[in-house]
């Protein structure tokens, strides 16, 4: 995964990529030639390994809701705002995020935050992204 080299390069000259989204078809080298594989690229997870390479101090993991929630969708769900790895490891414990959901997402931020310094991991929604970033509305995951 050499391309993050390339990312840094643009972020570094002021252009805002967009990677990592879904889909595609993994390849590994063999030779000199490209072999396509049976795989399950998760884009969290992809994201946070992004986010890990160009030393980003910030990774926004979008979702459908404004914030991660424990006994969701639950008469007693709460949202949590600001949460540390170990509380959210606590919660994973409990079973308290979708497999295949908000499991992934949880995790892939809790990677980034233990893997970077002083990082935070941010889990928001695309229609609250600009209310985040103007007054930090949000689940913020910190070490």
């Amino acid at each position: 995964m050499k391309e993050y080299r390339v990312i840094k390069q643009l972020v570094a000259a002021g252009v805002v990529p967009i990677t990592v989204g879904g889909g595609g078809v993994p390849v590994v080298q063999e030779g000199n030639r490209l072999a396509g594989r049976e795989a399950v690229i998760d884009k969290d997870f992809a994201s946070e390994k992004l986010a890990e390479l160009v030393a980003a101090d910030t990774l926004i993991i979008l979702t459908a809701v404004d914030n991660i929630y424990i006994n969701f969708n639950k008469p007693d769900q709460r949202k949590l705002e600001n949460v540390t790895v170990a509380e959210l490891k606590k919660y994973i414990d409990e079973d308290q995020f979708a497999k295949g959901s908000m499991l992934p997402k949880v995790q892939a931020a809790i990677e980034f935050v233990e893997n970077s310094n002083n990082s935070k991991a941010v889990v928001t929604s695309l229609e609250n992204v600009g209310q985040f970033l103007a007054e930090g509305a949000e689940t913020i995951i910190t070490s």
